[in-house]
């Protein structure tokens, strides 16, 4: 797997919490526990696809 490749699924990974935590956030039945993991993971995504670019 390419670098570029790498970067794109992670992008994609990224896009996709962020449409299941716009979700979650409008549900009525709000878990801000499972919201909070969500942003977790989201960052962490942020995090690794932003280390990866500046490589």
């Amino acid at each position: 797997m390419t670098v570029a490749s790498h970067l794109q699924e992670l992008r994609r990974k990224h896009e996709h919490l962020s449409d299941i935590v716009e979700r979650e956030q409008r549900s009525p039945a709000t878990d801000a526990l499972k919201i909070s993991d969500l942003k977790k993971q989201k960052m962490k995504l942020k995090e690794e696809i932003t280390r990866l670019a500046q490589a």
